[in-house]
């Protein structure tokens, strides 16, 4: 039997508070993991297992600057997210258009 690759999606990419706090730090610009540990309270070595992750879910390019593997992230792939998201807009919409009808209503 082959052992499957794992592959993630955006969705498991950010399923993690941490994940979310590396892609946040590479909006802004794109670090090394030295950079982004210093900015993490967690280990190098979780910081790795977590970056390892992010390219899977293509959230994330690496390249290597001399001995340094710099990180970039690919915001392109968080629009699957927020598809995903306007897909509901229509559920709360409706959602809120009743809740405003009640208040304003007889609350019959």
């Amino acid at each position: 039997m082959f052992a499957s690759e794992t592959r993630h999606d955006v969705f498991q990419g950010n399923a993690v508070p941490l994940r979310r706090k590396v892609l946040t730090l590479l909006a802004e610009e794109d670090m090394s993991i030295a950079a982004i540990c210093e900015q993490l309270p967690v280990s190098r070595t979780a910081v790795t297992k977590h970056l390892a992750i992010l390219p899977d879910a293509g959230l994330l390019k690496s390249r290597k600057v001399g001995r340094e593997t710099i990180y970039t992230l690919q915001s392109r792939k968080l629009m699957e997210i927020r598809d995903w998201l306007t897909y509901f807009d229509r559920f709360w919409d409706d959602r809120l258009s009743s809740l405003k009808e009640y208040v304003e209503g007889d609350g019959s």
